[in-house]
């Protein structure tokens, strides 16, 4: 017998052998296929039998079961235990991984060994993972579940004292704007946050290409949500979001996932098994959950705007989040496009100016064509994306305000210090401007009232159904009829019926064992199996085409019905001027607070040493050069790792980000006073210093011109100072400055409670930098590169020293050109 998936022989010459030869191959294929659909029933029956069902693919342990909480939810917090051979390092800041509640069950972060947890756990950090179960609790609402993250969250950071940073948060598609949204009100429970394929901006997207924000306006608002949940007893079955996705790729959902796996089931069986485990795990919401979801999110849009306020009277505004945000988009993905997973930042922020004075850092990279699984599921981006973020996190944590683009360039044998960088590419971080990210997002105003439209008509049309219809649909609706119903959903009854509970279906496994014992698989050359491909190839393009169509029309019907000004006159539009929405302001105490903290950065311009002028040196270099990557700050790892130097990881980071902004907010009185730092250290430490920060420069490729005339004056400051101190004869002599970092660490404990609420705002448009040069040296050193934090050196006891170390970048701006998404977006990629 030949074996599976490989050519035996050459086609057969004679027709009829050839058309034996597919005829066999093309039973037995249709019997093994029938034995998978056979084995993914009785998978689905076990896997939703368990008393909490994921598809994590690590070992765990329970730490918090959110039922037992004052208000309680279906949450519960995991401890991922590493696997044999894997050691965690207390000193590095543990991991939290979130899930979508959108449908599924929860573990699609931990699917794969090659995945964001598995990621993690390799490169030392402890992990969390934030489960759910199927059914949510009878009284659960969205501000619940934030309440419990939070709570989370205090565990982790209880249980790691010694790690030099709090939590790093991943929130994978839905679950991104939850953990935004606690963010927004918890602030200080964070470090960075990295959302992939997350939808925060829930109007934007391209024309031609994003249809499922079309839905919500061709359904009428939200009044079938809350049908729906009416029929579900109260529930809300999240069959229907996965039939949503199923909707919008018809060619994969009716034809090629099915196809691929009959064509090639002889391997393919396994992998597609596993991913149904997941994709068949639908999970439910409470009503009142999908409808605060729908009518505040999906289709009020408040949350980039700061509409939204909590029960308590506190407003979700996500410019109070303190941490760097990472968000992962793709231009292959047509659930959460780029628009929608950027699309908050000029929602929220008028200029850049306002992004620096709020203390934001916002990282975004945009991949060229992996589908939305893709980017939290695929093996090949965990290697790359999330491998690159999590070795350079502490990089990241001390990024001063500003918004960058991540680059991940592959590593090759004419990289310049290759060996500086992990793995087999280089991360650097370019500079970006709100102007470059409205690019992406391409807003047109005229959507906007559009969608504005939507809002107010979902209103009138939930009202309506809540008086005349909810009443006596919620009469005749039992726990049985919603329970009938949800077995009968079209997504859920396959996986009910085809398994070994029918008595039709169970002597299937026989059969097929039979044929695995005898299997004859066509030469690949067959000219029938070539037939086969083509008739396949037709047929997915011919659901291609369908689906085009139908996306067209929709988009058509979409724009003429709500772009009628009778439409947006009757959702009473026409009775407001201006934007259908607008910038939240800024308040007079977030003001007054810029104002306060600049004069506070101007009266320490001449306070430090050494390490000060150091760290002021490179920040003002890396502003001319335009960015430095993970050489540059793997570079200062290792001399933070070598020194004993005593300076914390937050004060580092302090420090550093305090200096960026001393440069942005008047970049000549900052060099201006170098020499006053560099007074009371000897001629050794002085140019030992400059000799090091030179080494960080040029770590990753020659300087630029500019960058090489800021460090020629730089290198001029730094050896007049030298030149000093030997003239006075402070060889030997210890340092004046030395106690200076402690002052200024002290100093800045002293103002840390305002610093939490807007750490490093200063960029106040009314606080302009005077002179041609003080502007051109703003601009540098907007995003300029953060020095140290990073990985310390590993102690060998518990209560060892932390240290840290940190860069940044900055860059030319590019804007990434709309591009139409593939095909296969919502298979695992």
């Amino acid at each position: 017998m030949a074996e599976p998936g490989k050519d035996r022989d050459p086609a057969p010459s004679n027709p009829w052998t050839a058309a034996y030869e597919y005829a066999v191959d093309a039973w037995q294929r249709g019997v093994l296929y029938a034995d998978v659909m056979r084995q993914r029933g009785n998978q689905y029956h076990q896997h939703m039998a368990k008393r909490a069902p994921n598809v994590l693919s690590m070992e765990y342990e329970l730490v918090l079961d959110g039922r037992e909480f004052p208000r309680p939810v279906n949450y519960g917090l995991l401890r991922i235990t590493p696997p044999q051979g894997v050691e965690t390092d207390p000193i590095k800041r543990p991991f939290l991984v979130v899930d979508p509640r959108a449908g599924h069950g929860p573990g699609i972060g931990g699917f794969k060994p090659e995945s964001e947890i598995g990621v993690a756990l390799r490169a030392g950090h402890a992990c969390y993972f934030a489960t759910f179960l199927p059914q949510p609790m009878p009284t659960q609402t969205v501000e619940d579940v934030i309440q419990a993250e939070a709570r989370f969250l205090e565990e982790i950071i209880a249980r790691h004292p010694d790690a030099e940073g709090k939590p790093v948060v991943v929130a994978n598609c839905q679950a991104g704007w939850q953990i935004m949204m606690t963010a927004a009100v918890r602030p200080e429970l964070f470090g960075p946050i990295i959302v992939a394929g997350a939808p925060l901006s829930y109007w934007a997207g391209w024309r031609g290409m994003n249809p499922m924000r079309y839905s919500g306006g061709l359904l009428g608002g939200s009044w079938l949500t809350a049908l729906t949940s009416d029929i579900g007893n109260g529930k809300f079955d999240g069959a229907w979001l996965v039939q949503n996705f199923e909707n919008l790729n018809p060619a994969n959902t009716l034809w090629s996932k099915q196809y691929n796996l009959y064509s090639k089931v002889d391997t393919e069986a396994e992998r597609y098994l596993s991913f149904e485990k997941w994709w068949g795990g639908h999970v439910f919401l409470n009503g009142t959950e999908i409808q605060y979801i729908v009518d505040k999110l999906f289709v009020g849009n408040r949350l980039a705007t700061a509409g939204l306020v909590t029960s308590d009277g506190i407003r979700i505004d996500l410019r109070n989040i303190r941490s760097p945000i990472v968000v992962f988009c793709s231009k292959g993905d047509n659930i959460t496009p780029p628009p929608q997973a950027l699309g908050w930042i000029p929602d929220l922020y008028q200029d850049d100016a306002e992004v620096l004075a709020h203390g934001q850092t916002i990282v975004y990279a945009v991949h060229e064509s992996i589908g939305h699984l893709g980017i939290f599921v695929s093996g090949s981006v965990a290697r790359k994306e999330h491998q690159e973020f999590t070795s350079n996190i502490d990089m990241i944590d001390v990024l001063p305000p500003g918004i960058y683009q991540a680059e991940i360039a592959d590593k090759t044998p004419d990289t310049p210090n290759a060996d500086l960088a992990q793995g087999n590419y280089v991360l650097s971080f370019e500079e970006r401007h709100l102007d470059d990210v409205r690019a992406i997002v391409d807003r047109k105003e005229d959507d906007d009232r559009r969608f504005a439209a939507v809002a107010r008509i979902s209103d009138i049309n939930l009202g309506m159904y809540r008086s005349f219809v909810q009443p006596w649909l919620r009469a005749t609706v039992t726990p049985q009829s919603a329970e009938w119903l949800q077995r009968l959903h079209p997504l859920r009854l396959p996986y009910e019926l085809i398994s070994d509970r029918n008595p039709l279906v169970a002597p299937i496994a026989r059969v097929a064992e039979q044929v695995r014992e005898h299997r004859q698989p066509a030469s690949s050359a067959n000219p029938f199996l070539m037939a086969q491909e083509m008739v396949s190839n037709w047929i997915e393009t011919s659901l291609n085409i369908w689906q085009e169509l139908r996306d067209s029309a929709a988009e058509r019907s979409f724009m003429s019905i709500y772009g009628s000004p009778v439409v947006q006159d009757l959702a009473g539009l026409g009775a407001q001027d201006g934007l259908p929405r607008r910038h939240p302001g800024v308040s007079p105490e977030h003001r007054d607070f810029m104002a306060a903290r600049a004069a506070e950065l101007r009266s320490q311009l001449q306070e430090g040493g050494l390490l000060v002028a150091a760290v002021r040196m490179l920040l003002y270099v890396a502003g001319a050069e335009g960015g430095l990557d993970e050489r540059s700050f793997a570079l200062i790892r290792k001399m933070r790792a070598e020194s004993n130097n005593t300076i914390t990881l937050q004060e580092f980071k302090d420090l550093t980000r305090d200096q960026a902004l001393m440069l942005t907010l008047d970049a000549p009185a900052a060099i201006q006073a170098m020499p006053r730092l560099l007074e009371g250290e000897t001629p050794a430490a002085i140019r030992t210093a400059l000799d090091e920060m030179k080494r960080v420069l040029e770590a990753a490729e020659p300087l630029s011109a500019a960058a090489r005339e800021s460090l020629d004056e730089m290198e001029h400051i730094f050896e007049a100072a030298a030149r000093r101190a030997e003239h006075h004869g402070r060889d030997g002599a210890a340092p004046r400055n030395a106690a200076a970092p402690r002052k200024v660490a002290a100093a800045r404990k002293t103002a840390a409670p305002a610093r939490q609420r807007v750490k490093a705002a200063v960029a106040d448009p009314a606080i302009e930098p005077a002179g041609v040069a003080a502007k051109q040296a703003a601009r540098r050193t907007r995003a300029v590169t953060a020095l140290a934090a990073g990985t310390s050196a590993k102690a060998s006891t518990k209560a060892a020293t932390k240290t840290a170390s940190k860069t940044t970048t900055p860059t030319a701006a590019k804007s990434a050109a709309p591009r139409k998404p593939a095909n296969n977006k919502t298979k695992p990629q």
